[in-house]
């Protein structure tokens, strides 16, 4: 982790958006043949929630899940 009490490691970063991934892969109730694009839409959801602030050092993981899943649902749906 960097000095920047805001900035996230590589490693919590791929632990977001393998939560990210599974998350899109529950709500298609685990459908085989989907684990890349569930991966690359998690991937950009994490990486536009990082830029944006949303996710930080200081969010506690109850609130990185709310707020991913919510994240996940907008991109899903054309809104994020």
């Amino acid at each position: 982790m960097s000095d920047d009490f805001n900035s996230l490691s590589a490693s919590e970063r791929h632990a977001m958006i393998a939560v990210a991934a599974y998350y899109l892969a529950e709500q298609r109730g685990f459908a085989s043949g989907h684990a890349e694009a569930d991966w690359l839409l998690a991937e950009r959801t994490i990486d536009a929630m990082i830029a944006q602030r949303q996710l930080t050092t200081r969010t506690d993981a109850i609130t990185r899940g709310r707020l991913i899943r919510n994240a996940l649902v907008l991109a899903e749906s054309g809104v994020g």
